[in-house]
């Protein structure tokens, strides 16, 4: 699959300040080894496949991790083309070894904290309990770039741990994932579901919505209007 030439490999280190872990392999092999055993985490998955076109042409996953989420997406969709982008050197790693001979995946290196290369357009953005690891600002500065990438209408798909309302939830929260307090990811920058639903109306996505939810774990997905079918072409 052919990209534009101007993608090149992001090299730059995360900004100390944001107490980012995933560089560290050792970080990022730990949260595969735990990833199967998140509760209700495929409950969240099969919400995320219904409202992901089957039709699609073109597919990112920002944050790819190891391809789980991509694989699940990509098994009955035989014609998709997909982009799956991180910037762990683990899980991009465990993404050659997964994709490498298959010529509809392309693996691009970034770390999306920084603003996202020239990818062309896409018919859904998807992503899986990552963006939640960059500042609040860039939170919604991402979600505009996404708009701009996805084609009329096209949807995005994020699948992400929020924050809870209290303290008290988000203690529940750790106590159903076997978690200490003192074990929760320092990478982690949570932010309330509201208003992250705000942001994506704000931006200009239709049919904005919370799909489904478990605690911290929600799915929340956008629509990028067809101009066309506004204007009744």
């Amino acid at each position: 699959m052919d990209l534009p030439a101007a993608i090149v490999e992001n090299t730059e280190m995360p900004n100390p300040d944001d107490r980012n872990l995933w560089t560290s392999s050792e970080h990022a092999l730990d949260y595969l080894h735990k990833a199967d055993t998140i509760p209700h985490r495929t409950e969240g998955e099969a919400a995320l496949l219904e409202f992901v076109p089957r039709d699609a042409g073109r597919i990112l996953d920002v944050g790819s991790g190891d391809g789980r989420l991509l694989m699940l997406v990509r098994a009955d969709r035989p014609r998709t083309e997909f982009v799956a982008l991180d910037f762990s050197p683990a899980m991009l790693e465990a993404l050659h070894r997964r994709f490498d001979c298959d010529a509809r995946v392309t693996v691009v290196p970034h770390d999306f904290s920084n603003p996202l290369p020239p990818l062309g357009h896409f018919d859904a953005v998807i992503s899986s309990f990552a963006i939640h690891h960059v500042r609040h600002e860039r939170k919604r500065s991402l979600y505009a770039e996404i708009f701009g990438l996805l084609s009329p209408g096209g949807v995005f798909c994020n699948l992400e741990h929020v924050s809870s309302p209290t303290d008290q939830l988000h203690r529940q929260f750790l106590r159903s994932m076997g978690l200490r307090p003192e074990e929760e990811d320092p990478s982690n920058k949570l932010l309330d579901l509201e208003q992250q639903l705000t942001w994506l109306r704000e931006i200009g996505y239709a049919e904005v919505d919370c799909h489904w939810k478990w605690r911290e774990l929600a799915l929340l997905a956008g629509v990028k209007r067809d101009s066309r079918n506004l204007r009744g072409e």
